[in-house]
């Protein structure tokens, strides 16, 4: 057998074998946001794993989105800036939300602690990250309590990547309308797929009723001064 042969049936089987390995820790499906279920590996989030989505917090709330509107309570860690009205418009459930703004160092402990009792919970982790120690520990605590960790940035060993590489609004018009919907331009890397590949996706966020751009305002009648 050919050596570029051989090399892709090995890559075929070991992305068989990851596959039912994490079938094996984390089966269990979550309710997922349409908007979101396509990219993600098997049309759906998992339990007992970490999802990382880099570039959009709205990208990472609409992950947010499907398991709480389905009744499921959900933690955000270390993101102060999460804006509670927009979580709401994206379907997120404010009365089954935690909110630790703020956690400073403290941040992984923070989230482990609540991923103990929470089925899902968001953390941004500062720049620095985590070491490779403290990332196995959550991954273990993770699938223990058949939890599930988005994380707002980069993460080792995530399920999936979901990064917001561009976007775009609708709703303005030239020099009328109000912003209606955010467009995002999402690359996706899995583990089962060897190569990122892009996806544009609406986020549903609407700041604003649009008007119909059929019927933009009819433009003013111009007057002119003149002297008495």
């Amino acid at each position: 057998m050919p050596a570029a042969a051989r090399s892709e049936t090995v890559a075929a089987l070991q992305a068989r074998i990851a596959g039912m390995q994490a079938r094996s820790l984390g089966s269990r499906s979550l309710p997922t946001a349409p908007a979101v279920a396509g990219l993600l590996p098997g049309g759906a989030l998992r339990s007992g794993v970490a999802y990382a989505a880099p570039g959009s917090l709205a990208l990472a709330m609409l992950l947010l989105a499907g398991p709480s509107a389905a009744g499921a309570w959900c933690g955000v860690v270390g993101v102060p800036e999460f804006g509670a009205e927009a979580a709401a418009e994206l379907g997120v459930a404010l009365d089954r939300l935690v909110l630790v703004p703020t956690p400073g160092e403290h941040w992984l402990a923070v989230t482990a602690q609540l991923t103990e009792v929470l089925p899902l919970v968001l953390v941004r982790p500062p720049a620095r990250g985590a070491s490779p120690a403290e990332t196995a520990r959550l991954a273990s605590r993770l699938r223990q309590r058949d939890a599930t960790l988005i994380v707002a940035g980069a993460w080792p060993g995530a399920e999936a990547t979901l990064e917001a590489t561009g976007g775009s609004w609708s709703g303005i018009g030239t020099g009328w309308g109000y912003l209606a919907a955010r467009e995002l331009e999402v690359t996706v890397t899995a583990r089962e797929v060897r190569r990122p590949h892009r996806v544009r996706i609406e986020t549903g966020f609407r700041l604003a009723p649009a008007p119909s751009p059929s019927s933009p305002p009819a433009p003013a009648i111009p007057r002119r001064l003149e002297a008495v």
